[in-house]
């Protein structure tokens, strides 16, 4: 279910929600105060922008989405190996 805002200053806003499990929340949260993002909010426009524009890139997320599954489930891969696999262990 979305909420739409308006705003004067700029352009109509939808609110979304969106469910997650808590240990992925943490991984988001986690990323975006690392790659220094103001808010949760802000890095996960950024990265639906970026897979928007950038399908080629999608597959970072499609892993990490599979990987959550799969941790849920008790056969996951932490997410660790993932930041590693692509570059995101600060290096």
């Amino acid at each position: 279910m979305s909420k739409t805002e308006t705003n004067d200053e700029g352009p109509e806003i939808d609110r979304i929600n969106l469910r997650i499990s808590r240990s992925f929340l943490e991984v988001v949260d986690e990323a975006w105060r690392e790659r220094g993002f103001n808010s949760r909010s802000e890095f996960i426009r950024y990265a639906l922008r970026d897979a928007v524009n950038h399908p080629e890139g999608a597959s970072f997320w499609k892993d990490l989405a599979i990987s959550e599954v799969e941790f849920a489930d008790g056969e996951g891969i932490p997410s660790e190996e993932i930041k590693e696999k692509y570059g995101l262990n600060g290096e």
